[in-house]
This record gives structure tokens, C-alpha cells and sequence, in this order.
């Protein structure tokens, strides 16, 4: 395939001389001005002044960028429910009333009414559903999507929602990454105890999945499962071959001790973490990841992002789009918001939604505008990049490139 040029863009943020770990200062990113992307067959050949490419490369196809114009990668959700039927209107209503998430799950809301909803609804519903947020969220500048099941809490509809996933991923733009949350909660139509529904799923459903996942997700909480039943699950999950993740810490402290322990690639939530867990994650390869969308949709703290990162972690940030708890899928708003309240960095913002939520995927190619990654990037009518998290997500990217080709 032929060479394409794309440029030149004011300025370009590469984010490549980034380390994986830590704190971030904004004199670290090195910007290049009036930058272009030199790409065949949709990866990134070499990035650098566009003037000096386009004379090195006289037969690249030049695709001119005229306004001023900020690039940056491709924003990575490691962290979405999007796969789901239905909506929980009610229980917003009922939080914003002052009933807490836990009771209103106790009282029949919360996951099992979405789980109601989801079994209801047939594979191409719920293949349209998926396809329609990610759709939304590509608009958006996030290119590559993390996207759960857990809403059918049985073989049959787990299965669908996986093969739903798996349909939307053929048919979006975006590159989506299915996770099996299975071990979402017990569902309460299942005729026996906690670890025994576990060991239903795992030696009825993942023989099965394999072909369509390579990730375990299990929400560890009072309301869902124990760390000793989850521990015995992990395991058995890795003996599997299965990536694992955890939910972890979001109301009660300690999972996420269990999910370094098993070398999660990532634990989730960490809301309710205190200096122990903080210690344990910064000294380990495991990614927290921070979900401002649940902090701000259940009115609770946030992650404590900036004691993880000073304390040497790597942290990334995800929407935690889902029915119940963080229905507003805004990535850019969300980090924009969690940079105001915790005190990132504008680094520290960009590393955690490309680079560093990759990290939380095994996924090694996308996140960073360099030779041999996917050519994944967004640009912003702006000629100064500090305008991206100034307008707080309001400002959304007016061009989206994936693998090469404009597609918004």
C-alpha cells in the first residue's frame, strides 16, 4: 500500500519518551511543531517535521491538514459495560434521593435489573447496542475499547454477550477488547451458593468463551463476591490461560491486594483504597485504574489517583460506561474532572485514557504516536494542546483517524 503523509498539525504530542510508571510533569512531553505522520497500511512509519517528510518522501500521498490543529493518540477505555440492554433511570433517581448504591441492589435494582433486560434482548440487539456506543465513543477520539459481559449472569446470554462483542468488533471502526465478567454477582436465580456458582462458570463457561475472550473480570464487594471465592476463582482463571482483572476497593478496602497478588493486569475502582493497597499497587506491574464516571454518578469519593501516582504507580483512567452507576461514557470530560479534583498533571491525564490504559490490555501498539504502533490519533481545532483538558470535555477532537483513515 502506498505511503500517506498527513500534516502539518501545530503541534504533535507523541507521548513516546513517557515512562509507564509514576508521576508526570508537563515539561516531560515533548512537543513537535508543525509535525507529520508518515503511515502505510495503517501503521506509523516515522513522525517529524512535515516539511522534512514530505521532502524525504516525495511519493507519499499527502492528506494537508489547513486549520491549526492539536494531534494526539487515540484515547484507550480499558474499562466499559457498554454491552447491556436497557437503562436504570430509577435507581439514579432513587441515589439522587439518598438511598444508598448497596440498599437499592439489596432491594432488586442495581445489576439484576439490567441483568432482566440484557437476557431479554436478542444478540443483534444488543450487536447494536455495542456498535452504537462505540460509534459514539470513536467520535470521541477513543479508538480502541475494552467492553464487558455480566449482564446475563447464565451460560446462554453470557455466551451472547460475548458473541455480541465479538459481532460489533467486526462491524465498528473502533478495536474493541471483550472481557468475561461473568463473576459480576450471584445471580439470583441460581440454585446454590457464591462459590459454587463460580465453579459453574468456570467449568461450564470457560471451555466455551475462550474462543471469544482472553480476559476475566470478578467484582470482589460485599454484594458480589469474597476475596477468598475470588482468589480460588482467579486461579482457576489463569490456569485457563485467561488475562485477569479485578474490580476491586470500590466500597470496601482489600481486593486489590489479592489482584496484585494474582498479577492482574489491572485492578479497577480503588475508591476506597487506603495507604496499604496504595503501597502494594505502586510496587507491582498492576494498573489502577481510576473510574471518575462511578464517582461521579454514585456521588462518592474519587480513586486517589495522585497518592497512587507519587507513590510510583501506573494509573490509568477509564469511563466505567454502564447502566447503573456511570451512564454518561465521557472519557475526556471524566479525566478532565478527576485532573481538577485529584490534581494531575496534564502528562499524567494524557498517559492514564492512551499508553497506560493499553498497559491494562496487554495491548502494546496503540497509545503513543511512534514507529510501528497503529496509526490511531485525533486532532483538535486548537493550536495549543493545554486547551484539551481546559475546556473540561467540551472540546471534542474534529478529526479521528484509525489505522490511517479519516473517519470522522
Amino acid at each position: 500500500m502506498e505511503l500517506q503523509l498527513i500534516g502539518p498539525f501545530t503541534q504533535l504530542l507523541s507521548l513516546s519518551n513517557l515512562p509507564e510508571k509514576g508521576a508526570l510533569q508537563d515539561s516531560q512531553l515533548e512537543i513537535l511543531h508543525h509535525a507529520g505522520i508518515l503511515i502505510q497500511n495503517g501503521i506509523i512509519q516515522e513522525v517529524g517535521v512535515f516539511s522534512e517528510l514530505k521532502n524525504k518522501f516525495p511519493n507519499a500521498v499527502i492528506e494537508e491538514i489547513t486549520e491549526p490543529s492539536v494531534v494526539i493518540p487515540g484515547f484507550v477505555d480499558c474499562h466499559t459495560h457498554i454491552c447491556f440492554a436497557g437503562n436504570r433511570a430509577k435507581d439514579f433517581a432513587l441515589r439522587n434521593a439518598g438511598i444508598p448504591y448497596l440498599e437499592i441492589a439489596k432491594q432488586g435494582g442495581g445489576i439484576w435489573s439490567s441483568v432482566l433486560n440484557t437476557r431479554n434482548a436478542s444478540v443483534e440487539e444488543l450487536t447494536e447496542n455495542v456498535i452504537q456506543r462505540a460509534t459514539k465513543h470513536l467520535q470521541n477520539g477513543i479508538t480502541t475499547i475494552e467492553v464487558k459481559s455480566g449482564y446475563a449472569l447464565n451460560l446462554e446470554d453470557e455466551l451472547k454477550m460475548l458473541q455480541a462483542i465479538h459481532n460489533a468488533n467486526q462491524t465498528t471502526q473502533a478495536d474493541l477488547v471483550s472481557t468475561v465478567l461473568a463473576a459480576h454477582i450471584k445471580p439470583k436465580d441460581f440454585d446454590g451458593n457464591a462459590r459454587e456458582y463460580l465453579q459453574f462458570i468456570v467449568n461450564e463457561l470457560f471451555p466455551k468463551c475462550k474462543t471469544l475472550t482472553n480476559r476475566v473480570d470478578i467484582f470482589v464487594e460485599e454484594t458480589a463476591f469474597c476475596i477468598e471465592d475470588a482468589s480460588w476463582y482467579l486461579d482457576r482463571a489463569i490456569e485457563f490461560g485467561f488475562d485477569c482483572t479485578v474490580h476491586a476497593d470500590q466500597f470496601t478496602a482489600g481486593s486489590s491486594v489479592l489482584g496484585v497478588e494474582k498479577k492482574a493486569l489491572s485492578v479497577d475502582h480503588l475508591e476506597a483504597s487506603t495507604e496499604k493497597e496504595i503501597s502494594i499497587i505502586a510496587q507491582s506491574n498492576t494498573v489502577a485504574v481510576a473510574l471518575p464516571g462511578a464517582s461521579i454518578g454514585l456521588g462518592e469519593p474519587f480513586a486517589p489517583a495522585r497518592k497512587l501516582l507519587d507513590s510510583g504507580a501506573c494509573v490509568a483512567i477509564a469511563s466505567d460506561w454502564n447502566p447503573g452507576s456511570a451512564p454518561q461514557g465521557d472519557l475526556l470530560m471524566q479525566a478532565s474532572v478527576l485532573a481538577t479534583f485529584q490534581k494531575l498533571s496534564t502528562a499524567e491525564i494524557f498517559a492514564g485514557i492512551t499508553f497506560r490504559a493499553a498497559k491494562a490490555l496487554n495491548v502494546n501498539n496503540v497509545g503513543k504516536l511512534e514507529k510501528n504502533y497503529k496509526a490511531d490519533f485525533q486532532s483538535y481545532t486548537t493550536s495549543q494542546y493545554q486547551d484539551i483538558l481546559y475546556h473540561q470535555g467540551s472540546m471534542k477532537p474534529s478529526k479521528v483517524w484509525k489505522k490511517g483513515l479519516l473517519i470522522s
